[in-house]
């Protein structure tokens, strides 16, 4: 099945029930799949073909929505850029993925209108807003010539019988082992497959009203906030950005009763005074992934609110849900569940041989949701999709009973609130400030976000910088959440015989 099937059979059977509500307005499948026709139409009168790439420059809002079905429809592949990123992580994506197209907010203009010169590949350029710079194309006029057209004309939506299950639906950048994001090749296959494998592991329903409040950018909320709700026909509530006080007042103004969010969010809920919060006694229940759930803060939340917390896991290149903790059985504590139907899940050596039930190894997973490879990345597709098995470079170890446990990560990937950070991209940054000598880059624990940046640094002789003002520097070169909260200065750093940094020494040094 594609991805574009999918909503065209919630609006087959629930036309009139609410897809998506934002800020007020409110949509039906019905309204949601005509507008998705409609701009995916326009698209193609632009000149868009089937397998063009299209970034997604956009904030939380129902215009996302409607952009990735309408790619989806249209066999356009999105390509979604994190809206924290500063120009030069989005010229990454955008030259990497060559897309051809993007779609954003009128605030990116500053930032596309840099790039352009840089892009010569990306010929349109789409935006939501008032003020449209010259060659550029008004998203509401570009829906609205859709709309006219594809009312009139019945067959004017022809286009979407090209799309095939295998054409890919999205690239999704995750950071590598070069220190520039990868693009994961997720094909509609592997969200349409992974969206209906989550929606029989969890305990959904037709009625169930949904709030979104993590980044649409994000693959976990493309495959349960955008795709999934859509299997079951379900109302999804967007929230721009997750604010703790407005995300609680939306719980009760809605009466949601699923909430998909990351161990910092509900850490978060915890700290809003109990004379402040809302009522979330609509939950039925909540959904946490992105990165590790403390069990301390998963007990208290379920104790707090009298709901359940149902952990699942799974990296970007498997859709990216590969596991979840059954609801209906026994939960076993640090334990991210079991493998979703259809999805192998395995423990390998570093030769590739499965290693006995409660030894440690690398997690690998087999399953119709593994992406086709990376982009541009032979190498590293190989690496990665050897043995015919995702190796996710998660070190873990599987009971009896099949239930995986996360140990630790054999990449130096830090996972900042869910979103991966890539030490090496800091690094790089690091080392172009004028009076570093050495630098390395290691995650700390962090109660609310999971892990955070710290920033170990050997200062060149004679020069002199602080804290402060190296914050300041990666501040104005990378996104929010990669600038190192701690930066701790060094004579010198630890090395091995080779003249590589010891970073486990570093992080071990905190534990």
């Amino acid at each position: 099945m594609t991805v574009g099937k999918i909503l065209d059979r919630a609006v087959a059977q629930w036309p009139d029930a609410p897809a998506i509500a934002f800020r007020g307005q409110q949509f039906t499948y019905g309204e949601l799949g005509e507008r998705a026709d409609a701009l995916a139409w326009s698209l193609r009168q632009l000149g868009l073909r089937r397998g063009d790439r299209v970034a997604i420059w956009q904030t939380n809002s129902h215009e996302y929505s409607t952009t990735y079905w309408a790619h989806a429809q249209a066999g356009l592949v999105s390509v979604p850029i994190n809206v924290l990123f500063k120009e030069e992580e989005a010229y990454h994506i955008l030259s990497d993925s060559g897309a051809r197209a993007m779609v954003a907010n009128e605030a990116f203009l500053p930032l596309i209108q840099a790039l352009l010169p840089r892009l010569p590949a990306l010929e349109f350029v789409i935006v939501l807003g008032e003020s449209i710079p010259p060659k550029c194309h008004r998203y509401q006029e570009l829906l609205e010539q859709g709309l006219a057209a594809v009312q009139a004309h019945p067959r004017a939506r022809d286009f979407k019988a090209q799309v095939t299950p295998d054409d890919l639906v999205s690239i999704l950048y995750t950071s590598g082992t070069t220190g520039k994001p990868k693009g994961a090749m997720l094909a509609h296959s592997n969200v349409a497959f992974d969206a209906h494998s989550c929606s029989t592991a969890l305990p959904v329903q037709h009625h169930d009203i949904w709030l979104c409040a993590l980044p649409m950018f994000h693959s976990y909320a493309e495959t349960t906030l955008i795709v999934l709700p859509a299997v079951i026909g379900c109302l999804v509530v967007i929230q721009e950005r997750f604010i703790p006080d407005n995300t609680m007042r939306l719980i009760e103004e809605y009466q949601v009763t699923v909430f998909p969010g990351v161990p910092a969010m509900y850490a978060t809920f915890m700290s809003v005074p109990p004379e402040s919060r809302s009522s979330l006694q609509s939950l039925k229940y909540c959904v946490s992934g992105g990165a590790p759930m403390p069990l301390d803060i998963m007990r208290a939340v379920e104790k707090e609110f009298n709901l359940m917390v149902i952990e699942g896991d799974g990296p970007t290149e498997c859709g990216p849900v590969t596991s979840i903790n059954p609801w209906d059985r026994e939960r076993k504590a640090g334990s991210v569940g079991v493998p979703l139907s259809g999805i192998e899940i395995k423990i390998f050596d570093d030769r590739d041989r499965e290693v006995p039930t409660g030894e440690i190894g690398e997690i690998v997973v087999r399953g119709p949701n593994v992406m086709k490879g990376y982009l541009n990345q032979p190498e590293e597709t190989a690496a990665a999709l050897r043995s015919g098995w995702m190796h996710t470079g998660d070190l873990g170890k599987m009971d009896e009973d099949g239930y995986v446990f996360i140990v630790d990560r054999k990449k130096d990937m830090v996972l900042v609130g869910g979103l991966n950070v890539y030490p090496r991209e800091i690094e790089e940054v690091l080392y172009a400030h004028p009076a570093v000598a050495q630098a390395a880059v290691v995650g700390i624990p962090d109660r609310l976000r999971g892990e955070a940046v710290k920033a170990f640094i050997v200062v060149k002789p004679g020069a002199r910088c602080t804290a402060r003002e190296i914050r300041q520097y990666c501040r104005q070169r990378l996104a929010v959440f990669k600038v190192p909260r701690e930066v701790e200065f060094r004579d010198q750093l630890p090395m091995s015989n080779t003249g590589k940094v010891l970073k486990r020494e570093l992080r071990e040094e905190r534990r």
